[in-house]
């Protein structure tokens, strides 16, 4: 690495942390002001800007279905004879766990009992009705669909792509230069990564913060823990400790087996709920929200109203989720590519689109369906949640046998979520930091994990759900046009690609034949002269 390249790292790094130390430090300063003044800004910006988000998202759903299904769809990430580095099932473990596993486990409860509480369409639904219940599954399946996992797709598409196939570093400004020419200059370069890096900080922070909440909340609500800073802050603490210890350990270990133990007790607590819910209702509700989500998708991705702006619902809901999910995606695009070397893109697009949500629609109807149909039943669940988001999850399950076990196996899943997530941020944030090495040194992750859970709870202590929405939308907002960019940076990389090396393959006898493509081409041109010579 040259020296000017090296001056420019450090300034990335330089600015990056300080911006964020700034940050921290207001929030832990004056943290009543920059409760008010984040949601002043959180409401400018999802009032100006909510088009913007759900439009670019709604063009990155069509575009990563067409690629998928289109003849780019073959290319590896990677090189063309390279194997994929995980298992199947570790892959998906870990695409789950770091994408957002901990906030399925917070919004899976709260969102669909605070739809069937206060409608998506009021004023035209009633609430607490059966209308308003069916609507609050289908629209949570929608939030929580293939949308979400669009931008995610996105953003681990271009980076694998560059860094494994074209064997260039994994920073979002390299993956730009199809768009901007291989020579932009450099300080422009410098603001698209500063940028990244300052908007996956705020993501993980979000992310952070509510499993703060909820693990704080949870202890109250189960073992009468005090719910105040000190809890909040110890939890962070701890949380930090572990995941940079993992962190140390690398991708191959601390963040794989924590992302299969996060499987496995997630899929106990559904086993759980399963058997002691009602399966048939669970059943019956995942399969009609199916079949919602489907026929409103259009319409629930460009739902907007410029004539009454009446828009209140969509931008506490919608904006919010997808402004959230973009400041997030810097990270768990790199993370995604990180982890999917070896695949090809359609393989990439399909699984990163279908099998989270898949995971996440099971989730929501385990535990959302069943507390909706609580709810339904005259229980006070919802309005109990209505007030604190964060006991959304343990009040349903104190409504089953074994409730502190499992209440405890509940913090157990968030608490590693969280650390997770962390872990995974740290290596990737660190790698970005440095001018996007692949395996950035140990110091360099220590530092960023500090930092990741000095903000986090700051911005949880300062303003609560208010401040980490509003970081998620104000770092959204920018990157939201730098993903509308990925789409034509990817294709005009992909265009340049040679094809010549495709080979058609076929299996016989347990051997695998090849036939290049130049050689198909040969015998084609072969046979039609044949053919004309016939004729």
């Amino acid at each position: 690495m040259n020296d000017k390249r090296k001056r420019n790292n450090r300034l990335v790094y330089i600015i990056s942390v300080s911006i964020i130390i700034i940050i921290t430090a207001i929030a832990g300063i004056f943290p009543k002001t920059f409760g008010t003044h984040a949601q002043t800004m959180y409401d400018f910006i999802s009032n100006t800007f909510g088009w913007l988000f759900l439009l670019i998202i709604f063009i990155l759903d069509i575009f990563l279905i067409s690629l998928a299904t289109s003849r780019y769809g073959r290319f590896k990430l990677g090189d063309d004879n390279e194997e994929p580095e995980f298992s199947f099932m570790s892959w998906i473990g870990m695409l789950f766990s770091a994408g957002l596993g901990v906030g399925i486990v917070f919004w899976g409860v709260a969102e669909p009992l605070t739809h069937y509480l206060h409608s998506p369409f009021p004023g035209k639904v009633p609430d607490q009705s059966p209308e308003s219940a069916r609507l609050a599954m289908g629209y949570t399946f929608f939030h929580w669909g293939i949308s979400q996992w669009s931008i995610f797709a996105m953003a681990g598409l271009i980076v694998a792509y560059f860094q494994f196939r074209k064997k260039r570093d994994g920073l979002i400004s390299t993956a730009m230069e199809p768009v901007f020419g291989e020579a932009y200059k450099r300080p422009f370069r410098n603001i698209i990564d500063i940028l990244a890096i300052i908007a996956t900080v705020m993501g993980i922070a979000t992310s952070i913060g509510l499993g703060i909440m909820q693990i704080s909340g949870g202890l109250n609500h189960v073992f009468h823990v005090p719910n105040n800073n000190i809890t909040k802050i110890s939890i962070t603490v701890l949380m930090m400790i572990i995941f940079i210890g993992s962190g140390i350990t690398g991708l191959g270990r601390g963040v794989k087996w924590l992302s299969n133990l996060n499987i496995i007790l997630g899929a106990l607590l559904l086993v759980f709920m399963l058997i002691f819910g009602d399966l048939k209702f669970i059943f019956e509700s995942y399969t009609l929200a199916i079949g919602d989500y489907i026929r409103h998708f259009v319409e629930y991705s460009l739902r907007i109203d410029p004539y009454t702006n009446n828009n209140a619902w969509i931008q506490q809901w919608t904006v919010f989720y997808w402004a959230w999910v973009i400041s997030w995606s810097p990270f768990i695009g790199g993370f995604v590519a990180r982890v999917s070397r070896g695949r090809t893109i359609r393989e990439f697009i399909m699984c990163v689109l279908i099998v989270p949500p898949l995971i996440s629609f099971v989730w929501i109807c385990g535990f959302g369906g069943m507390a909706v149909k609580i709810a339904m039943g005259g229980d006070k669940i919802a309005s109990l949640v209505d007030k604190d988001y964060t006991v959304a999850l343990f009040e349903l399950l104190s409504k089953f046998p074994l409730s502190d076990i499992t209440s405890g196996l509940a913090i157990l899943l968030i608490f590693l979520f969280i650390v997770t997530s962390a872990d995974s941020t740290t290596h990737i944030v660190a790698g970005m930091a440095t001018g996007g090495s692949e395996n950035p040194k140990i110091k360099h992750k220590v530092i960023w994990g500090l930092l990741i859970g000095a903000i986090s709870v700051a911005m949880t202590i300062a303003g609560g759900l208010t401040s980490l929405q509003t970081a998620s939308v104000v770092t959204g907002l920018p990157f939201s046009i730098i993903l509308l960019l990925m789409t034509i940076s990817i294709m005009r990389a992909l265009r340049r690609e040679h094809t010549k090396h495709f080979q058609m393959s076929y299996v016989k006898d347990d051997k695998d034949y090849s036939i290049p493509l130049e050689k198909r081409e040969k015998d084609s041109k072969t046979l039609n002269n044949d053919h004309s010579e016939k004729s």
